[in-house]
């Protein structure tokens, strides 16, 4: 049975074995250049250090800068701030920052370095597209990030593996210029440039995957909080389908801030695309359009596949389908009557 305490430790494992791999990491590249290994570390854990917490300063403001935010002023829009009033109150939360992005796709976003200075940003296409209580259903689902404080781990952890692509990138095109312009030398600096950078590269992609697997965790915590505050599942289960259906129609997926989103556009899309083009094989009364247990079905199917599976390991979300089956298994329980704040996360 997952509990909230298997959040925090999926956490605070996340980060041992980033830290524990990218110190690993550091020393092979005190070995490699032969540096004094004192120096290198303290260098290295400095460095290090300080660019997590550039991350950690400026990375509200980058968010903020790449979406475009409009923040609200009060009595701008009354039924939002009283909807996310009622449901900040109902989590023991304060009040976040309200802002809209003027885009037409559904979603929506929260970010900030503390709970108590969180923004919550929705879309103009989630408030149009939606109904009220899949927006209820969304809006929970942020506010589940805020009450987990996820978003502040998610923005220092993954500065790991931004630290190592670029050193990676930097060692590579060292080594390569060292090589290419001392040919005729025995300096063997270039050599040990290119093994750095191979190195790094793999402790990138290991750490990125620790990142990836902690993030998408971190959606179906949110989804079941949801789920719990709002009484409703289906709410976020309606919610859910809407946002990846039009996602998809979205000519250019956004790259900005993808892992803050409720859903990943890019992945939205593709999603969607995967059932399109076997859309005959999963239309079963074959009347040209895929119902609601049709696309369930196929969305099932299609999250078994191979590639789905594999590519999965790469996403910051879930496939909307099994975040909608857990959804559903939540609802399925408190139709029985046996569902409880000590059961809220049972399901993940």
């Amino acid at each position: 049975m997952a509990g909230l305490s298997q959040l925090k430790f999926a956490m605070a494992t996340s980060i041992f074995l980033s830290a524990f791999i990218f110190g690993l990491f550091v020393f092979a590249i005190v070995y490699f250049l032969q540096l004094d290994a004192f120096t290198g570390l303290i260098v290295a854990l400095v460095g290090s250090g300080l660019f997590i917490l550039l991350q950690y300063a400026i990375g509200p403001v980058m968010v903020a800068a790449s979406t475009h935010l409009h923040y609200l002023k009060p009595g701008e829009n009354p039924w939002l701030e009283k909807t996310v009033k009622e449901i900040a109150d109902k989590s023991g939360l304060p009040m976040p920052r309200l802002a809209t992005v003027l885009n037409n796709t559904p979603n929506a976003f929260t970010f900030g370095r503390s709970t108590n200075n969180a923004t919550l940003a929705v879309h103009e296409g989630l408030l149009r597209q939606l109904n009220q209580d899949e927006i209820k259903g969304v809006i929970a689902h942020e506010l589940g990030h805020v009450k987990h404080k996820d978003y502040i781990v998610m923005t220092v952890l993954s500065a790991l593996p931004m630290i190592a692509y670029l050193i990676s990138r930097a060692a590579l095109y060292g080594g390569v210029f060292a090589g290419g312009g001392r040919r005729n030398s025995k300096d063997n600096s270039g050599a040990a440039l290119i093994i750095i950078g191979v190195l790094a590269f793999v402790i990138y992609i290991i750490t990125f995957l620790i990142v990836m697997r902690l993030s998408r965790l971190r959606e179906h915590y949110a989804d079941a909080y949801s789920a719990y505050v709002t009484e409703n599942p289906r709410e976020l289960e309606s919610a859910l389908a809407k946002i990846t259906y039009g996602l998809s129609l979205s000519p250019q997926a956004s790259e900005g801030a993808r892992a803050f989103y409720i859903e990943d556009p890019g992945a939205a899309k593709q999603e969607v695309q995967n059932i399109m083009e076997h859309k005959d094989e999963y239309d079963l009364d074959h009347d040209g359009v895929l119902d609601e247990r049709e696309l369930e079905l196929a969305m099932e199917k299609e999250s078994k596949s191979t590639w789905a599976q594999m590519n999965s390991l790469f996403a910051t979300h879930p496939p909307t389908f099994k975040r909608i089956m857990m959804l559903k298994e939540i609802e399925q329980e408190m139709d029985t009557g046996k569902y409880s704040s000590d059961k809220m996360y049972s399901n993940v």
